[in-house]
């Protein structure tokens, strides 16, 4: 972006530009570059007939850059992992003056300027520092909407101890688990491993506030707990160990409802991963070695099962107060129980993500899709709701 498009001077000007959005991606998490693939898609898919696009990218460190209009430079290809970095463009903020709605650019030695006005932003962030509601709180601090959760949504569906505790309030059914806080393990490890012994065996140790099987670890003898834990706390202090659950991994998109309508959810989609390869659905299966994973889309499930999945979809959405888009994964149980494993308010949005597959399967393409999210947000108020 070599010019900094001009804010409007107008109200008549303002009503005749197209809605601008700012695209959020890269970040502080370790999903960084997954924040990336999925901007990269989203940039080939937005209308950009409708919509003005303004991508920008935030690197490691936290700093927020003016992004390249330049879905190649953000993909993974051939194992190469996008990162966002300071010399990728000048630095911007966000001005938190309600109903400004600015980006402006900082130039070194100068005077901030309006790189420009903002009608939304889609923060396609995952992980902590972004899909957790700690940006979600800077958008509502500065009155400027956008696309997903809120704070509390956000923050709920983030850490995996409270998202259980809530679906565990609301009735929904979730797996056998324990927490372990630094805390306890340094100070009753001996504690710590006797609760994780009675979930029985297998064992999935996972960072709890973390995303794309990042630091999860299956453990099939408790002598590998604490190397497992530790791998989890590289990503959080915070680790959640979850009985191994015997079941088929079951996935439903879920798409907010319009004009106040209820949730609507996608035809459910399955993963298969070839156990000779991966032991589970890791890091590396997801987005480094797709050819040992199948991902069915729609699931082969009978009609009363898919009723169920979709059914109990909306309801974990519901019972989080997610708002937007969130991916709700289950296990399918061989005697017909479904079990939610987890909530995603800001799932991967690649083009071959489940999310937007499952959309498609459901008769939602990827850029009708986009533009639906966006108008979702456009619709949706800002400040207490």
């Amino acid at each position: 972006m070599s010019e900094h498009p001009a804010p409007s001077t107008s109200v008549d000007a303002a009503a005749a530009r197209r809605t601008r959005v700012a695209l959020l991606f890269g970040g502080r998490s370790g999903e960084h570059a997954i924040s990336a693939a999925t901007a990269a898609g989203v940039l080939r898919a937005i209308d950009r007939t409708k919509y003005d696009v303004v991508p920008v990218g935030i690197t490691r460190d936290g700093r927020w850059v003016v992004a390249a209009d330049e879905p190649e430079r953000w993909e993974i290809a051939a194992g190469r992992l996008p990162e966002v970095t300071a010399e990728d463009g000048s630095e911007v903020v966000l001005s938190l003056t309600v109903g400004e709605q600015t980006l402006r650019v900082l130039e070194p030695g100068e005077v901030p300027s309006v790189l420009s006005e903002v009608d939304v932003v889609f923060p396609l962030l995952h992980g902590p520092f972004g899909e957790d509601g700690t940006v979600q709180g800077l958008l509502e601090l500065a009155d400027v909407r956008y696309v997903g959760a809120g704070v509390l949504a956000s923050a709920v569906g983030m850490d995996k101890h409270f998202m259980k505790l809530v679906l565990e309030g609301q009735g929904i059914p979730v797996g056998p688990y324990t927490v372990i806080p630094a805390r306890d393990w340094d100070a009753r490890r001996e504690e710590c491993i006797a609760a994780v012994a009675n979930l029985g065996l297998p064992l999935f140790v996972k960072p709890a506030r973390a995303g794309s099987s990042l630091g999860i670890t299956r453990v099939d003898d408790l002598a590998d707990l604490p190397a497992a834990v530790a791998e989890a706390q590289r990503h959080d202090p915070k680790v959640i160990v979850e009985q191994g659950i015997d079941g088929r991994e079951i996935e439903c998109a879920v798409l907010g409802g319009r004009d106040g309508s209820a949730a609507r959810a996608s035809l459910p989609g399955e993963i298969v991963v070839d156990h000779d390869a991966h032991s589970f659905y890791d890091f590396e299966a997801k987005y480094l070695d797709e050819s040992h994973v199948e991902l069915r889309c729609p699931a082969d499930l009978p009609d009363k099962m898919v009723a169920q999945v979709r059914s109990l979809a909306v309801r974990t959405f519901d019972a989080v107060g997610a708002e937007g888009l969130s991916r709700v994964d289950v296990f399918v149980t061989p005697d017909e129980r479904v079990i939610v494993n987890e909530i995603n308010t800001m799932p991967g949005f690649t083009p071959f993500s489940m999310y937007p597959r499952m959309w498609a399967a459901s008769g939602i393409a990827y850029p009708e899709l986009v533009d639906e999210l966006i108008q979702l947000a456009l619709e949706r108020p800002t400040g207490l709701r």
